[in-house]
């Protein structure tokens, strides 16, 4: 990996270099050896996020998996742009190779994945990491893989998502008619539409801007987020709604997957399922830590909703109608029976 001193791949390439100008001939070279790769991911968060340490731990894992060169180019705090982005550079295979984003992202090249993120999908942590994993999504997959060329090789996640606000928003009346950010996927709109709110999609890099300026009045994330980017400076109220534990697709280009060696391929499915299991049980602990600590340095204020269990019972027949939509009810069940 690229970050500092000179790494095992690198001396590989020296010893290499070396062996040449002593007069040894290529031949005498593995394959692997002579194939130099490099893989560029993309994170629109620094190195202390959890998506960000689960790729360098999928790097490290390719890498322990792999014996030939290949090296990992990793872009921090959204050089290469925010999720949108992305979605396009996997689609057509420049700029990035892989990165960890959440599916409502990809919701134009695959209609039902942002299933995986509908609110009040997962009943706790135990029920979302016994669905995670499983090959409960596997239809999902084909379809992003078809219409995408965009492959998903593991899940991360588990940020449990509350109601961010500049005011507090503990209850039915105050939630109606708050006007709040949602991500793009049609479903998101309509879940909070269904709970009387005033959702609308706006770009995650506008949101602190847009709350500052009162076109929203909050919006709705993970602990990890709200501290790493201080949401909680325009947004101090966090009531916990838990409708949300999230789902983040490790994913990768398809054009770029299939140029690569054989052995490498096959390292990175290796490398994705466990980098997804580690990256799962490192947001998930991290998530109550990070909020506790803003809660200590008095950077935001936490309330429970009341009535949450009508919240769960009103969302039903949206959840019902959108995987009808968008031919997923089998899904839905399975999920739900899991």
């Amino acid at each position: 990996m690229t970050f500092f001193g000179i790494t095992t791949k690198q001396a590989t390439r020296l010893t290499t270099s070396l062996a040449l100008a002593a007069g040894i001939g290529a031949a005498s070279l593995t394959a692997a050896q002579a194939q130099e790769v490099t893989l560029r991911g993309a994170s629109m968060f620094d190195e202390n996020h959890a998506f960000t340490k689960t790729m360098v731990k999928f790097a490290e894992l390719v890498e322990e998996n792999y014996d030939g060169d290949v090296e990992f180019d990793l872009r921090l705090n959204g050089e290469l742009g925010v999720e949108k982005d992305y979605v396009n550079f996997l689609q057509q295979g420049v700029a990035i190779d892989y990165t960890i984003m959440a599916p409502s992202n990809m919701a134009k090249f695959a209609p039902a994945i942002p299933l995986m993120d509908m609110p009040f999908l997962f009943r706790d942590l135990d029920h979302w990491n016994t669905v995670l994993s499983s090959d409960a999504f596997a239809p999902l997959e084909a379809e992003l893989a078809e219409n995408a060329d965009i492959m998903i090789i593991g899940y991360t996640g588990g940020g449990v998502r509350n109601l961010v606000s500049s005011e507090p928003v503990g209850n039915m009346d105050e939630l109606t008619g708050h006007k709040m950010r949602v991500m793009g996927a049609p479903i998101q709109a309509q879940i909070f539409s269904a709970l009387n709110a005033a959702p609308s999609a706006i770009a995650y890099n506008e949101v602190y801007n847009a709350i500052q300026s009162g076109v929203i009045a909050g919006f709705e994330n993970e602990a990890a987020s709200i501290q790493n980017l201080k949401f909680y400076e325009v947004a101090p109220h966090v009531t916990l709604t838990k409708h949300t534990i999230t789902v983040r697709p490790i994913v990768m280009s398809g054009k770029s997957f299939r140029k690569l060696p054989e052995d490498l391929q096959a390292a990175i499915l290796k490398a994705g399922a466990e980098a997804g299991a580690y990256g799962r049980e490192l947001e998930s602990r991290e998530d109550a830590l990070k909020l506790q600590q803003m809660v200590d340095a008095g950077q935001v204020q936490v309330q429970e909703f009341e009535g949450r269990e009508d919240l769960l019972e009103m969302v039903v027949p949206v959840q019902d109608s959108f995987a009808a939509d968008i031919e997923a009810t089998d899904l839905l069940n399975t999920v739900r029976g899991m």
